[in-house]
């Protein structure tokens, strides 16, 4: 049984960040430590206004949550208002991959990580990102 009321519970979603989350910052920092610099952040050119974006290597980063975007190792769905919350991820997905797609014909390279896959292993996040961005010779 839930504990919270309709109103307390709706007040907790509501306050769920969409952007500048804890992970996102991670990453973002840890970026700069790495000195790596020339990236926008949700810049609203682009389809689904990326986490980061460098548009010198057209290469763009999301970092997918792992209960909003309904991830195969982590997602555990609502026990209340179950089809609500099937919708919602399949939905969220979906425009995933309709942003992706769209990035991609627009010659930029996406990559995503899973929430999880930054807090367990941030460094080699990092690592793949650096190998993306680097010119090819």
């Amino acid at each position: 049984m839930d504990r919270l009321s309709a109103e307390e519970r709706s007040d907790n979603m509501r306050a769920i960040r969409s952007s500048d989350t804890r992970i996102e910052l991670a990453v973002r920092r840890a970026l700069w430590a790495r000195k790596q610099r020339g990236y926008r952040v949700h810049p609203k050119g682009l389809p689904g206004k990326p986490d980061v974006a460098f548009f010198g290597a057209k290469l763009a980063v999301f970092i997918d949550g792992c209960f909003w975007h309904g991830c195969s190792e982590c997602y555990s769905a609502p026990k209340s208002n179950r089809k609500y919350w099937a919708e919602k991820v399949k939905g969220n997905r979906a425009r995933d991959e309709r942003v992706s797609s769209e990035l991609r014909s627009r010659g930029w390279t996406v990559l995503r990580f899973w929430e999880h896959e930054v807090e367990h292993d941030l460094d080699r996040v990092v690592a793949v990102i650096e190998r993306e961005r680097a010119p090819t010779l």
